[in-house]
């Protein structure tokens, strides 16, 4: 597939068991799109036989555009899926395909017209975003059998509605959720706002409009994605350091975090990812 990316979404728990369930290649966008989509992505699985497989991931703010087609049943699904605070879990089975894109933090705000914030937590359909348009686009995606062609669909179908150049605050907000995902030591928003030279309510009112969620939410997942990450190295970790480098005043608070987080403590997730699959 042109333009594939190295990798997997940093966020799917037990990846190990994951990749033998089912398959991700993430394709970076096209010079256009770039600046609004971080990568296009396909999902596929071939699960007859086998019994099926329920995945967690541990979400980014991030939102996703995606067209599932359910090939045993026939059943699809386009639907719009916004920053998910909470746990996300998605059971598949038989057969099946998964065309996505992947927005940047800020970059579905011209798309959707409104905040962000008004798709945290939904899943709307495409159609209810895009009107006759999206569901068009839904069923020529559905009808497309190869993998490469969809993912032009999706493409094409983007690019014809991008604004000429993105939003300077958009841009913005999308470097600071950088920001906070390179700093691992970063745990604090009034820190990260005074580094910044914006007050804490207008960092707060900036989140809410373009990436859909708080700078606190965002500041600790990405907090427990490089917890998890490091749980699942493989090595071992002093985990009231850990805590302390990210910032919980004790360990039994990041275990909690944690537990709640990924649905199970610390410790017994980093064994479950040197066990076998």
């Amino acid at each position: 597939m042109a333009r594939t990316l190295p990798g997997t979404s940093r966020g799917v728990l037990d990846a190990r068991t994951a990749r033998d369930r089912f398959h991700v290649t993430r394709i970076a966008p096209s010079p256009g799109l770039a600046p609004f989509v971080e990568f296009l992505w396909v999902l596929t699985w071939d699960l007859r036989g086998r019994p099926p497989h329920r995945q967690r991931v541990l979400t980014r703010p991030s939102v996703h555009m995606t067209f599932t087609s359910y090939l045993t049943s026939g059943a699809t699904r386009a639907r719009i899926v916004g920053v998910v605070r909470d746990e996300f879990v998605e059971e598949i089975a038989g057969e099946g395909r998964v065309v996505g894109a992947a927005f940047r933090p800020g970059g579905f705000r011209p798309f959707l017209g409104a905040p962000v914030s008004a798709v945290t937590g939904r899943t709307p359909a495409v159609a209810e975003v895009f009107g006759p348009a999206g569901h068009r686009l839904g069923e020529e995606i559905f009808g497309t059998p190869d993998a490469d062609g969809a993912v032009a669909r999706l493409e094409a179908f983007l690019l014809g509605r991008c604004p000429p150049g993105p939003d300077p605050r958009a841009l913005r907000a999308a470097r600071i959720v950088e920001r906070i995902a390179a700093s691992p030591a970063l745990t604090r928003v009034d820190d990260l706002a005074a580094e910044l030279g914006i007050g804490p309510r207008g960092l707060q009112r900036l989140f809410r409009e373009y990436v859909g969620v708080g700078p606190k939410w965002v500041i600790r997942r990405h907090r427990m994605l490089e917890a998890a990450g490091r749980a699942a190295a493989g090595t071992e970790i002093d985990w009231a350091a850990l805590a302390a480098e990210l910032g919980y005043a004790d360990q039994a608070h990041f275990t909690r975090d944690f537990t709640a987080s990924v649905g199970t403590s610390p410790a017994r997730y980093a064994r479950r990812q040197r066990g076998p699959a």
